[in-house]
């Protein structure tokens, strides 16, 4: 995938912005990211790409397990026990059997990967002491990103609206009723409950969503480390825009569920739906995950009464784009269980990088934190770009009017990180460490 962007107008035919943000603004209809360009955040952002890349292959891999065989058992205690047929499962966007081949390596579960899974951060042992001892993939971060798309739902598309059809309650009647067959007890709950028979598929559904989203962006990751070690990122603007091209290829990829019993696949939403990677999962996920989340438990009160948290669902402003990450690094929060799945599979070049400006081995994970922040500043910049491009108007327009209507496009995104929990301001400096 190449560039496709094209080059803005060298002398600007509109004044000059008067937000708060201006240069960001300024800088971005100069076809660059809200992340200045400079070659440290380049390397920063790839590395944590790569090692993020890493344990999504996981995540992407589980998440459909669940979503596909777990489904409904009342006790899955061994759903993050991953069975060979999904490490062997064949990513769609990579390898030589992909649909589009994004990432030029191999389409079954990393190499890195694999032997983490067998060590871990000790010694090989069996796969029940590694999960007991915590010495794994933490899946606890991808259900909790899970939970955000499922609770911050109406985030654009038709998917949650087809959670609530007719169609799909019938399509799920039927996968219920095979899944629990000859389990009495179980039919008997579900005839008794069924909205709460059904409010499980509905997250099983979301855990399926997820799983699909992230096949695509572990391809991705891993394409844009190997892009750079060879050279071929000349800036923070050419990572932007490689995410750009990789939104609008694979924007239509499918977004379905299909549940496994025995050799029979119950489609609880079929292919035939339509419904597309990018509007049905991508935009949602940024939504939710990027911007809103929840506050992390332990950091606010939930007690209506102390006011701690927003009362109203827009106001949600805890993602990764407003994250104070020197609390957040406390154990069982969810980013920190990421931090800690991207330390086993940092570049050498980043781990250099932190040892240099690092307090100690501890602070590491509050540095890949912040790494991992800016990252995702270019990653919401590509999404920002990518709408601008398909609602809006091409950077380089020589139409004035066009030009404005850019403008006020990126000035009402930017109006969201005004907020003084927001990070815009500080991943505009370097010595944000």
């Amino acid at each position: 995938m190449t560039a496709t962007i094209p080059k803005p107008q060298s002398k600007s035919i509109i004044p000059p912005s008067k937000h708060e943000f201006a240069e960001v603004i300024h800088r971005l209809e100069a076809g660059g990211s809200m992340l200045p360009d400079t070659p440290e955040n380049l390397m920063q952002i790839i590395g944590i790409y790569k090692a993020y890349a890493v344990p999504m292959d996981f995540y992407w891999r589980d998440l459909l397990y669940i979503a596909e065989r777990v489904f409904l058992n009342p006790f899955p205690f061994f759903k993050y026990f991953l069975p060979q047929e999904y490490l062997d499962l064949h990513n769609h966007y990579a390898g030589d059997d992909a649909d589009l081949r994004i990432w030029r390596g191999q389409a079954s579960a990393h190499p890195e990967l694999l032997a983490f899974m067998e060590k871990g951060e000790t010694r090989k042992m069996p796969k029940l002491l590694h999960h007991l001892w915590h010495d794994r993939i933490n899946m606890e971060f991808a259900e909790a990103c899970m939970y955000a798309m499922l609770w911050h739902q109406k985030m654009g598309g038709r998917f949650n609206d087809y959670l609530e059809s007719d169609e799909y309650k019938a399509n799920a009647d039927r996968a219920i009723k095979a899944y629990f067959k000859g389990n009495k007890v179980m039919l008997e709950l579900y005839k008794l409950f069924p909205e709460m028979f059904y409010e499980q598929c509905r997250m099983m559904s979301y855990y399926s969503n997820l799983g699909l989203f992230w096949e695509i962006m572990a391809p991705v990751f891993f394409e844009m480390s190997d892009i750079y070690d060879e050279g071929g990122f000349k800036g923070v603007p050419d990572a932007m825009n490689f995410l750009i091209n990789g939104i609008f290829a694979i924007a239509g990829r499918p977004i379905y569920h299909h549940v496994y019993v025995g050799d029979e696949c119950y489609e609880i939403i079929p292919k035939s739906k339509g419904f597309m990677w990018l509007y049905e999962a991508a935009l949602p996920y940024v939504e939710a995950v990027f911007y809103r989340t929840a506050p992390f438990r332990g950091t606010k009160s939930y007690n209506a009464q102390a006011k701690q948290v927003p009362d109203e669902q827009k106001d949600f402003h805890y993602g990764i784009l407003y994250a104070d990450v020197f609390p957040v690094g406390t154990a069982g929060i969810p980013p920190t269980l990421l931090m800690q799945d991207m330390l086993h599979f940092l570049p050498p070049y980043l781990v250099d990088y932190y040892k240099q400006h690092c307090r100690g081995e501890e602070d590491m994970l509050i540095q890949i934190g912040i790494t991992f922040q800016r990252s995702m500043y270019n990653v919401t910049s590509a999404v920002i770009q990518a709408l601008r491009c398909a609602l809006l108007y091409p950077l380089d327009d020589p139409n004035p009017k066009h030009l404005m209507a850019n403008r006020k496009f990126f000035e009402s995104q930017m109006d969201r990180f005004i907020r003084p929990e927001s990070r815009l301001r500080q991943i505009q400096r370097q010595d944000y460490r």
